[in-house]
């Protein structure tokens, strides 16, 4: 969310002059007060919809795709208003946790994080979508990893928004000096991130962070490891396996004197590790698509270029973390029809077309992702690594705990600080994961 200010979005409209009242209405009752309704779901087919949404950096580009939509969808239904609110992404739990806690107060429709799906399931947040989804034409074009970020036990509950992937950054002036070529394993990765820092010692060859989770599984993904298995309902933690283990290797042998201290890189996470880059003080290093704009406002702009990360084997990618936005129905609302309609145009391919343009969000349709791909070339590589075969954290709500536990970062800093030895340390995380899906 891997992979924001506008408290509230008026629904404009272009022609029509009933389509204005209505979008004025709309626009009013967004920045009102809300009122509370009745509890219970339902299935009421005039009224208004209540939508949350996230809010970016800089909300105004989103917001007016936002608006298109939900205009077009006002018109094809007649007394219906929208009431479109956009939430601080920093408390979005809280209030969501509200929301779930008392129905009169909640949206329709809400966006949330994709490793959040199996934990609002959980509290019995997000309504069933299965048939709805399976129904819907432009859902066979939405890429696996997306897919499953909306599954919980073979059910679906909502619609992917749009997607974020990493893949490898390399300064361009740095290699054509030092007569270097964009690595294509992930030992040729180490060997470059050595003769670079070797030969520019002010320079991380690659800047890796102990606690940047999403950079380092692609790692444990390509030697064949795992996070965590499925046994029946329940998960249990993979990490001393050995394909694991191999990965774990991998990715902690980049810190050191000859690429990344510990000192300074065992603290450091994904938007350090990205900024260090930015700043020209790293050859290389593993950003998201969603990283451009702060590599574009650096000092390496123009000097850079993006690779997929390198898997095992030369023409190999190594699977990375899909991250992203989802939109769900609540099961709370008295609109479930409406709320199920507004959500295929808020997340439909026309709109996730039109995000892509205004704020780069990745498209969660292979055939949309590379149409974006021949307008913009810059996310080329992303869209190979989605292709190749991205991969998720375990759909379970005790993955919240994890993360926000640390228990990853934690063991890679034991790691590379020396303190546990690889065994030890992965041993002590396995068991903090199992307690989590215990719980």
């Amino acid at each position: 969310m891997a992979s924001q200010p506008s408290p509230c979005a008026r629904i404009r409209a272009s022609a029509l002059a009933g389509l204005l009242v209505l979008a004025l209405l709309a626009g009013a009752a967004a920045c009102a007060p809300s009122t509370a309704r009745p509890a219970g779901g339902g299935d009421r087919a005039t009224g208004t919809l209540r939508i949350w949404l996230f809010r970016e950096v800089d909300n105004r580009p989103k917001a007016a795709v936002v608006d298109r939509a939900v205009a077009a969808f006002l018109r094809d239904h007649r007394g219906v208003r929208a009431d479109v609110t956009y939430i601080p992404v920093e408390s979005r739990a809280q209030r969501i946790k509200a929301a779930l806690n008392d129905p009169r107060s909640a949206p329709d429709l809400v966006e949330y994080g994709n490793t959040d799906t199996a934990g609002y399931v959980k509290d019995g947040g997000l309504a069933d979508v299965t048939a709805d989804f399976a129904a819907w034409p432009d859902a066979r074009d939405t890429d696996p990893a997306a897919r499953r970020s909306v599954t919980v036990d073979g059910k679906i509950y909502g619609a992917p928004l749009f997607v974020g992937v990493r893949a490898l950054y390399y300064r361009t002036d740095v290699f054509r000096d030092l007569g270097l070529r964009p690595p294509r394993t992930l030992a040729e990765l180490a060997a470059t991130a050595r003769r670079v820092h070797e030969a520019r010692p002010r320079l991380y060859g690659l800047a890796v962070g102990g606690a940047y989770t999403y950079g380092a599984l692609p790692f444990l993904w390509a030697h064949g490891g795992d996070l965590a298995r499925k046994k029946g309902r329940r998960y249990t933690s993979a990490l001393t396996g050995g394909e694991a283990k191999k990965g774990i290797v991998a990715y902690t042998a980049l810190f050191g004197d000859h690429n990344c201290p510990p000192s300074t890189c065992a603290q450091m996470g994904g938007n350090a590790t990205v900024e260090a880059f930015a700043s020209g003080k790293a050859a290389m290093a593993i950003g998201g698509d969603f990283s451009h704009r702060a590599v574009e406002n650096g000092k390496v702009k123009g000097a850079y270029a993006v690779v997929p990360l390198p898997g095992l084997r030369e023409g190999q990618i190594a699977p990375a973390f899909a991250g992203g936005n989802n939109l769900g129905v609540l099961k709370s609302s008295s609109h479930r029809t409406l709320a199920v309609g507004l959500m295929r145009t808020l997340t439909g391919k026309h709109t996730q077309a039109e995000l892509f343009d205004a704020m780069g969000f990745l498209p969660t349709y292979t055939d949309v992702r590379r149409a974006a791909a021949r307008r913009e070339p810059f996310v080329a590589p992303f869209v190979k690594t989605l292709d190749a075969g991205a991969a998720f954290v375990p759909t379970t709500p005790a993955w919240a705990a994890i993360d926000a536990g640390q228990v990853l970062p934690v063991m890679f800093q034991e790691i590379v600080s020396g303190r546990r030895s690889v065994d030890d340390a992965a041993a002590r995380a396995a068991k903090k994961m199992n307690e989590a899906f215990r719980g």
